[in-house]
């Protein structure tokens, strides 16, 4: 589904998500959209299924829904053979060099592709050319005219009207699909709670043109039956599987500056600082905006040295603004999590785009040297544990913990199992409250027992080399005893954390191709090990957790495969996986499947792009999607 950023779509495709997954069916949802307030082409691109969650996103799609002409222009080469489009028939004299918002670059392949296909530029002639040559469903609607029956039905103005044109969108998508009348209401009271007038409005318009469209083209794909066999489902993106972890987790303390993709984390968190379980208060969390990313972590350390599970939440630049204060953390051994969602970069970037460039940052981040866990999250579930996981190793090793995720998941709607919260503990660590000569920074252990400011202790937190209980102390054998004892964590970690949170293999043991990637490759790499069963058996290393890094385990399989035959599937230009594989265990990945766009790989065009590499290529990249 696509239209113009700001009308509509996020509602649209939440509207959507719901009522699929009340029917019992799994899906995930993409939204790609331009660094703008309003008016730039958005879309959201979903893929639904009745047999299994889809992890991952794929192209061609069977139905393209366009809100506007710079949707089918944008997007009609998406579009499956014998598949649907469905358009604005005002739109049909539109040519797309009257569209400003259209990039120059789109504009000029267009130009070229339409002289040499012979057509005048029109959505007309080009629906025509779909139509007759890929056997397209033309599926044309009268906007307006719907807008305008609306308008006289609820005796509302036009102009207010027309914020309801995305439910026209959802309702050739109900009509098609055969989606039931109680999934969607169930849906929009779920969405517009305590609105019942943007719920009937919306419910009316759903209603309509899902009739007129059965009537007229008929339910081409008719969902059948969820054979999935869950009861129960959670539907929800990214940054609220991150939220409603953090609550569950024991946060008490966030803090943030708003910034693209991180802010919708702290926005969910905002309206859950009552805490209320069946009418019994469980107290309150703190969420508060600061006036930069500075004293957002300086913020979130000070609560931590108070004793509250804390964290903040940022990008690519918040997270720059950030270094100088991880490194206090680091000297004081302060437990913070950094949630951090990836997005295009350097500098601004692009702000609402995805990529995975900045784990080498993360890991050598702020100056000096001091122990830190950076871990990583591939999929909605493994987000909400991982989430919970960095909480308690934060505070049970007593250092920043670093959540590396991406935009792909962060705005990416999915549905999942629920949580098995009997899997879910919280661990806070070696903890004192009382201690009449307590020495914060104990040399007896690498990992001191700690107390909170205002318990009944007495100790400093200078970001200077200090002595065991705190004071400034740049004596030299002090220096080294103090350093030793925080990189020391670094071993107790390596020996103590459970592999199973670090890195997991999917895929036969026998298997002759490995891809290994991070973060949202995932999906597409785990399809993929299936898709290409016929040709070769394929596995996937999942790598988890970068520090500290599964060298070991991560060195002994690698060894079991012919070099040729391993490849690095990465959202950035230098495959920084590999980089870590070697500096950690001496073996060079030599092949790579890179994607750098912004956009995330699809299962597609990774299928195509490992026959390439079976074929000899050593690296491929990949650009596909709008």
């Amino acid at each position: 589904m696509g239209g113009p950023q700001g009308s509509g779509l996020e509602s649209s495709a939440q509207i959507l998500s719901k009522a699929l997954a009340y029917l019992g069916y799994g899906l995930i949802s993409d939204r790609e959209y331009f660094s703008n307030i309003k008016g730039r082409h958005s879309y959201t691109h979903m893929r639904i299924s009745s047999n299994n969650i889809p992890l991952a996103l794929t192209y061609p799609v069977q139905v393209l829904c366009a809100m506007d002409a710079e949707t089918v222009f944008t997007h009609f080469q998406d579009l499956d053979e014998k598949g649907s489009i469905v358009y604005d028939i005002s739109t049909l004299q539109t040519k797309y060099t009257v569209i400003p918002s259209i990039e120059p670059r789109l504009r000029e392949r267009l130009r070229v592709l339409f002289s040499e296909l012979g057509l005048d530029g029109t959505i007309s002639s080009l629906t025509r050319y779909l139509k007759a040559v890929k056997k397209v469903r033309l599926i044309g609607l009268d906007y307006q005219n719907i807008i305008s029956e609306v308008s006289k039905k609820f005796e509302i103005l036009p102009s207010q009207a027309t914020r309801y044109l995305s439910s026209i969108a959802v309702g050739s998508i109900v009509g098609l699909t055969g989606i039931g009348s109680d999934a969607i209401k169930y849906s929009l009271e779920s969405r517009f709670q305590g609105n019942q007038t943007l719920v009937e409005h919306n419910n009316h318009i759903i209603e309509l043109v899902s009739k007129n469209v059965r009537e007229d083209y008929g339910t081409l794909y008719e969902l059948s039956p969820s054979s999935i066999g869950l009861e129960k489902m959670l539907v929800a993106s990214g940054n609220d599987i991150i939220a409603m972890a953090k609550i569950v987790g024991g946060l008490r303390f966030q803090s943030y500056y708003p910034i693209t993709p991180a802010a919708d984390e702290s926005f969910t968190l905002e309206g859950f600082e009552r805490l209320e379980v069946e009418g019994e208060s469980l107290g309150s969390l703190i969420v508060t905006q600061t006036e930069d990313e500075i004293a957002a972590i300086a913020s979130a350390i000070g609560a931590s040295l108070a004793g509250v599970r804390s964290s903040t939440s940022t990008s690519g630049p918040g997270f720059s603004l950030m270094v100088e204060a991880l490194g206090y953390a680091g000297q004081v051994e302060a437990p913070v999590v950094i949630t951090y969602y990836q997005r295009g970069a350097p500098s601004t970037g692009q702000p609402t785009r995805g990529a995975q460039s900045d784990l080498l940052f993360t890991l050598y981040a702020s100056h000096g040297e001091f122990p830190r866990i950076v871990l990583s999250s591939g999929d909605h579930l493994e987000a909400f544990y991982d989430t919970i996981l960095a909480l308690n190793l934060a505070e049970k090793y007593q250092v920043p913990v670093i959540h590396l995720l991406d935009k792909f998941l962060a705005n990416c709607i999915a549905t999942s199992p629920l949580p098995d919260l009997s899997k879910v503990k919280v661990e806070r660590g070696k903890l004192v409250f009382e201690m009449p000569e307590y020495k914060r920074f104990n040399l007896s252990h690498p990992i001191s027992s700690r107390a909170f400011l205002g318990s009944n202790t007495i100790q400093w937190v200078a970001g200077d080399e200090h002595d065991e209980l705190g004071h400034i102390d740049e004596d030299p054998v002090n220096r080294k005893e103090m350093y030793e004892k925080r990189m020391k964590k670094l071993e107790i970690m390596d020996s103590e954390i459970p592999l199973e949170y670090r890195v997991s293999y999917y895929g036969p043991e026998e298997a002759k191709l490995l891809m290994i990637g991070w973060g949202f490759t995932k999906g597409a790499a785990l399809e993929a090990i299936g898709r290409m069963r016929e040709n070769i058996k394929c596995a996937y290393l999942h790598l988890k957790m970068f520090s500290p890094f599964p060298a070991e385990y991560v060195k002994s399989l690698l060894e079991n495969f012919d070099p040729k035959n391993i490849v690095a599937v990465e959202h950035n230009y230098l495959a920084q996986a590999s980089k870590i594989i070697a500096q950690h265990t001496g073996v060079k990945v030599e092949k790579s499947i890179l994607k750098y766009t912004g956009r995330p790989i699809y299962v597609d065009e990774l299928l195509k792009a490992l026959e390439r590499v079976l074929g000899g290529e050593r690296r491929v990249v990949l650009e596909y999607g709008a």
